[in-house]
């Protein structure tokens, strides 16, 4: 889903930064939360077509639009939990309701460990588990529960990761040169303005050799 990942995640992306992969939680808890509500969705237009009166007509209504509220609720709580991986760090989004987003950056240079957990036959059979990413700054533990192959996830973090930090040593070295070239670039200025008045000083003490 394209279109609706970048409609639902971009605004929290900075200038150039490129997303890698958005990891939501297994499928099988997005199954679980739309069970419900897709269920009562279909019993209210079944209970329409085994009682077609104007009445029930109504309540049918009624209850299909609570229903559909119901579901797209349940479909953002599932949906917008996710991390966003990007070429510059890890986006931990939350959805707590209507009026109520929250996200945690983590920058690739700010962790410190990252780890992984796969604990139960289900979580085994569905391969599925838990992802940690720790910080360096607070010591803090970010975690997203139910991830699809968390392995895979943790090596592409990783592979991320050392990217960064290599394209981040370069851009310091860099920088670091260009102040280096600065620096002698001033130096040698500063020694031809002294040589310039050094023989401004000689043809001063030659003018007066000569009275």
């Amino acid at each position: 889903m394209p279109n609706l990942n970048s409609f639902l995640f971009d605004r929290h992306l900075d200038d150039e930064e490129e997303v890698t992969e958005i990891v939501h939680k297994h499928w099988i808890f997005g199954v679980k939360y739309l069970f419900w509500p897709s269920l009562s969705f279909l019993t209210a237009w079944f209970l329409l077509y085994l009682a077609p009166f104007l009445v029930i007509f109504y309540i049918s209504v009624i209850w299909s639009i609570a229903s559909l509220v119901w579901l797209l609720r349940n479909f953002f709580d599932y949906y917008l939990d996710a991390w966003i991986i990007t070429s510059k760090g890890i986006i931990d989004v939350e959805w707590h309701g209507w009026f109520h987003r929250e996200s945690t950056r983590v920058l690739y240079s700010d962790i410190q460990g990252i780890s992984y957990e796969i604990n139960g036959i289900f979580s085994t059979l569905l391969r599925y588990g838990q992802v940690s990413v720790e910080k360096i700054s607070t010591g803090n533990v970010v975690t997203l529960d139910y991830v699809t192959k968390p392995r895979r996830i943790e090596s592409l973090i990783l592979g991320n990761m050392e990217l960064y930090l290599h394209s981040k040593n370069m851009k310091d070295a860099k920088h670091v040169q260009e102040l280096l070239g600065e620096l002698v670039a001033q130096q040698v200025q500063l020694q031809g303005i002294g040589e310039l008045e050094y023989e401004d000083d000689d043809d001063d003490d030659e003018d007066y050799d000569d009275e």
